[in-house]
């Protein structure tokens, strides 16, 4: 039952939810993780398709993804870009990767992917609830066919929705947003 107090704490939530750029180092317990992903698994989802699908990366597999990604930053920007991006990455705590399931009903696809983004921001909320924060990457790496061997995933059959990294921050930035009427149009 919604209760004002119940819609003033989820209004809260959704306020000071930040995407997190720096981690304390000690990773969430597993655990916790899968209690928000499960929690997370209730976002609306069109004709009930279920379309996410979850993999947590162990240490040992986001390291792999790392290098792969200082491979592909190296080619395009340098060696020393590629080095910073590797400490970077290999620094970060928690690591999930969400794909989708791919369709070949190109309406049935976007509806998919629209319950991935609602899965996604579910798990932010779930997550933040919990002290932890996360950032959604959607880079060059997610979209490689090794990064799809790496976290065992059939590029026929999904597509990355993107790479998250979660952990404890170390800062919560600070954040504004527009005014809602300089979005919003009222036709009676």
């Amino acid at each position: 039952m919604t209760t004002p107090a119940l819609l003033a704490e989820l209004g809260t939530l959704v306020r000071e939810r930040r995407t997190i750029h720096d981690y304390r180092d000690d990773t969430p317990p597993r655990e916790t993780v899968l209690e928000a992903l499960d929690e997370a698994c209730w976002a609306p989802n069109h004709r009930r398709t279920e379309p996410w699908r979850f993999t947590l990366l162990g240490r040992a597999c986001a390291l792999q993804v790392s290098a792969l990604n200082a491979e592909l930053v190296a080619a395009k920007q340098g060696a020393e870009a590629a080095e910073a991006k590797l400490r970077r990455w290999s620094a970060m705590p928690g690591w999930l990767v969400v794909t989708c399931i791919k369709t070949p009903d190109q309406m049935r696809e976007q509806e998919d992917y629209a319950a991935c983004c609602c899965v996604v921001q579910n798990l932010a909320l779930t997550l933040w609830a919990r002290g932890i924060g996360m950032k959604w990457g959607t880079g060059k790496v997610t979209r490689d066919l090794r990064f799809f061997q790496l976290i065992q995933a059939d590029p026929a059959t999904e597509f990355a929705v993107g790479l998250f990294w979660y952990g404890y921050p170390a800062e919560v930035p600070k954040q504004t947003r527009r005014p809602l009427n300089e979005f919003l149009k009222i036709i009676e």
